[in-house]
């Protein structure tokens, strides 16, 4: 079993991946919000960690950013996009 005592809580390591992941693809979050049907102040904090987001939502923001649900609430997918992005 994967020690994940450091990674945080669900909702900062959610909000960590969309953030990492969104800059990987070079989107803005106007854009990001757009794709996903949302607002970008909503985006904003999200990615801040302030917003308990519904799971239609973080559904709506994987959609949008082209991966797997699982993936953004994965604490060792941040580590392996930062891996691939060096």
């Amino acid at each position: 079993m994967k020690d994940t005592s450091q990674a945080g809580t669900a909702r900062e390591v959610f909000a960590r991946n969309v953030r990492k992941l969104r800059r990987l693809q070079e989107l803005s979050q106007e854009a990001l919000a757009l794709e996903a049907g949302m607002s970008r102040t909503y985006v904003s904090e999200i990615e801040k960690g302030d917003r308990n987001v519904s799971i239609d939502n973080m559904g709506a923001l994987a959609d949008a950013l082209g991966v797997p649900l699982k993936d953004l609430v994965d604490p060792e997918y941040f580590n392996d996009l930062t891996a691939k992005s060096k």
